[in-house]
């Protein structure tokens, strides 16, 4: 059917509302069919690097506190030295 025999027939309020509720099924296809699982992916992901980041500032803090501990030894060594 031709487009301008379809609003003729129907009217154009009639046809834009049949061509809205094709566009809001169309973007709640492409929705729940592409965006929904790549944000599910998108959050394993993200978990996944929190977790990595919390093991390295765990690292961090232990070598932190090695350092610490070893400049700790170090100024005790000196004032040994010294006196």
């Amino acid at each position: 059917m031709d487009i301008v025999q379809v609003v003729s027939d129907f009217g154009f309020p009639v046809v834009m509302v049949v061509g809205l509720g094709y566009f809001v099924y169309f973007v709640w296809q492409t929705i729940t069919n592409k965006i929904d699982p790549a944000v599910q992916e998108m959050k394993v992901t993200i978990i996944r690097l929190t977790d990595q980041l919390r093991l390295l500032d765990q690292d961090m803090i232990r070598l932190q506190q090695k350092v610490n501990t070893i400049l700790g030894l170090k100024e005790k060594d000196d004032r040994k030295k010294r006196k």
